[in-house]
């Protein structure tokens, strides 16, 4: 047996689970009708195959028909549900991994103009806001038929063959009852004792029991400190914590700490990149020294030595890895390997959360695979045949297009302009905050190397420096060059402010016509001198290519520095008055016109292709640059020929196309490069 903590089996009731690493009930949105179908079978059971074991789907399924889905959840109260997660558990047990659910009624985090346009319920009058709704206090009735929901799903899921439930008790109905700041009711389950309060969710286990019996694992995960004005105190938590316990109703605790209602409490409960790590994992093993019941704990645990550390330090009994698994759902294998070193990093992003809370379906970053497990494995199978690629650019997207075909067995050379890999993404991490984003270049490199790719940098390659080499395949990765408008020379560039090129002015109109992040990192870097600092948009949302919870720590640092945040208005034109300069500034509502005077206007106007090279090298090329859409979209090779005395396949990808985001780059290169 090994003697790594991680590696220790544990035996949870009558379950033994192999190890102590587990996904945390998330919704990666990836359900088809309510239902958890093949893509989302897929998902869970590639970690399931690579190690993981438990694996705990659907953050929030929803037990009832007035808790519709708010991102795509499952319906626990279909009976529909049982065979498709019959199939889910039974393929995931083929693997060797636990498999539970977590069960919820939504309360106020969802909206009345979703599924059938019932009202939201909830024990307060207060609104959510992040959805806006304002729900109808709970009458007795509801009460009693929401008891029985949970109950009728709970048995769902024991006769789907699951291992076990979850409860959700942070930002949903059941915790609006504990919370004396949300539970406006009077009588048996009012905002009184912490007996009234609690009645509800022993009232929900009580009737879940009489379903299951003994020999099913039912588990709950709140909120034991809501760290906000009329929440749950830690004190307070920790008596909850040793009700839970008594009550003997519970086998697990999965300890959360903080509320969920606005996206910046949110990024206090789920940190994102540039924020602290771990941040509540003392406090999930105060609970554990506390109760000396099961514990489990998720939060920013992105690491294998932060996860060992848990374990070893006997603060958690199972860790949560849960985005962790989204970058790299190999873990465990590695681990087991010992290739630690070559675990793909989760970096933070969170581009997998914020799509989901923006109506999306979660997907990595950096890693396209995780949620296309049908369409793109993740394993990368070689090719029939070596073939000489030859790539221009080592920014994510030409590093990607190097791995991968290295992986296939070709031979691989990359010409890069700077001394160094990276990219946009290089000039990214410049910022304190961002600076894990170098993460995703570092990864890669070190892969691409492992690989024996030959890399030439500091070379400015044209299109003989391409032929040189004889290639069979040249993918063009050269990126973008930032774009300002038609505003002439008075105005920079926000690469111009985060590369050091230009030093921040005493007064800054930041005109971000992009919505993306190298505006925030401009305005903050320029914010940080002092400087007032004005960021304008012509979007009525700000920033919304960034989305809610990377948003928060930009925001909140803007704030702080007094900066001033302007929807619905455009730079229309700039002038130079003296030594200052006059932004006009209009607005796509009417004709109305504003005018600023400062001292520099940046402009965040994305970024133009830099595609020359990709030109140069088109009438060599046997496909004239021509991608077949169909059989990229579908797996199959690319075959175009419109120039039969071609010597190459040319191709482009990432911002040389068009300005889109890293992880489009990404995924240009893994779906191309691996039918090369």
């Amino acid at each position: 047996m090994s003697a790594d903590p991680l590696l220790q089996p544990y035996q949870l009731k009558h379950l033994r689970l192999k190890n102590r690493l587990m996904i945390t009930s998330h919704e990666p949105a990836y359900a088809e009708d309510g239902m958890p179908k093949a893509r989302y079978r897929a998902y869970h059971a590639e970690r399931a195959k690579a190690g993981i074991a438990l694996t705990m789907t659907a953050g929030s399924a929803s037990v009832s028909r007035d808790s519709p889905p708010a991102f795509n959840n499952i319906l626990a109260w279909k009976d529909e549900v049982v065979g498709w997660m019959r199939e889910l558990a039974e393929e995931c047990h083929g693997h060797g991994a636990a498999v539970m659910i977590q069960l919820t009624h939504l309360g106020r985090r969802t909206r009345w103009d979703k599924g059938d346009w019932l009202p939201v319920v909830s024990a307060g009058y207060a609104r959510e806001p992040a959805h806006r709704a304002f729900p109808k206090l709970a009458e007795d009735w509801d009460i009693a038929r929401i008891v029985a929901d949970y109950a009728d799903a709970a048995e769902r899921m024991k006769a789907a063959g699951l291992d076990g439930i979850e409860l959700e008790s942070y930002g949903h109905l059941m915790d609006a009852f504990w919370s004396p700041g949300l539970n406006d009711l009077d009588g048996p389950y009012g905002r009184g004792s912490l007996d009234s309060r609690m009645r509800f969710a022993f009232d929900v286990l009580r009737a879940i029991r009489a379903r299951v019996g003994t020999d099913f694992i039912v588990g709950i995960r709140y909120a034991a400190d809501e760290m906000m004005p009329g929440g749950v105190t830690k004190e307070e938590g920790l008596e909850i914590s040793r009700r839970l316990k008594a009550s003997g109703l519970v086998d697990f605790l999965n300890v959360i700490r903080g509320h969920i209602e606005t996206d910046a409490a949110l990024t206090g409960v789920i940190p994102v990149m540039g924020m602290r790590s771990a941040p509540h994992l003392d406090f999930a093993g105060e609970v554990r020294a506390e109760t000396q019941i099961p514990t489990f704990h998720a939060a920013r645990i992105q690491d294998v030595a932060t996860a060992r550390h848990a374990i070893a330090t006997g603060k958690l009994d199972m860790v949560g890895m849960t985005r962790a698994h989204l970058a790299d759902p190999h873990i465990v294998a590695k681990i087991l390997r010992g290739e630690e070193d070559r675990i793909r990093p989760c970096v933070g992003a969170n581009y997998c959360l914020d799509r989901i809370y923006m109506g999306g379906a979660a997907h990595c970053l950096h890693n396209p695979s995780s949620g296309r497990e049908l369409e793109q494995p993740h394993e990368i199978a070689k090719a029939a045949k070596r073939r000489r690629v030859v790539i221009v650019g080592a920014g994510p997207a030409g590093l990607e297009a190097a791995r991968v075909a290295a992986e296939r067995g070709h031979e691989v050379i990359v010409h890069e302009a700077a001394n160094d890999p990276g990219g946009q993404l290089r000039l990214t991490a410049q910022t304190g905050r961002r600076a894990e984003m170098i993460s995703v270049i570092d990864w890669r490199f070190a892969e691409c190397t492992r690989l024996g790719v030959t890399f030439h940098f500091n070379s400015l390659a044209e299109a003989e420096t391409v032929l040189e080499h004889a290639p069979e395949v040249v993918i063009v990765a050269t990126g973008g060059l930032p774009q300002t408008g038609d505003f002439g020379d008075l105005v920079v560039s926000a690469w111009d402010i985060l590369s050091g090129d230009v030093a921040p002015g005493a007064s800054a109109l930041v005109y971000d016509d992009a919505g993306d992040f190298a505006a925030l990192q401009a305005a903050e870097k320029i914010a940080a001198t002092g400087a007032a600092v004005e960021i304008m948009t012509r979007d009525r949302t700000f920033s919304p290519e960034v989305m809610g919870m990377s948003l928060t720590p930009a925001v909140r640092a803007l704030q702080e520095r007094d900066a001033t945040f302007t929807v619905t208005w455009k730079l229309d034109a700039v002038r130079r008055e003296g030594n200052r300069l006059v932004a006009r500034v209009g607005s796509d509502y009417g004709g109305t016109v504003r005018e600023r005077i400062v001292d520099q206007v940046v402009v965040n106007h994305g970024t133009r292709p830099l595609d020359d090279l990709y030109f140069d090298l088109r009438p060599g090329s046997r496909n004239l640059g021509e991608v077949d859409y169909e059989a990229l979209v579908e797996g199959r090779a690319q075959a175009v020929v419109r120039n039969p005395e071609g010597t190459y396949q040319l191709f482009r990808i990432g911002d040389a196309v068009a300005a889109r985001n890293t992880h489009a780059a990404i995924y240009d290169a893994l779906r191309l490069v691996r039918e090369i």
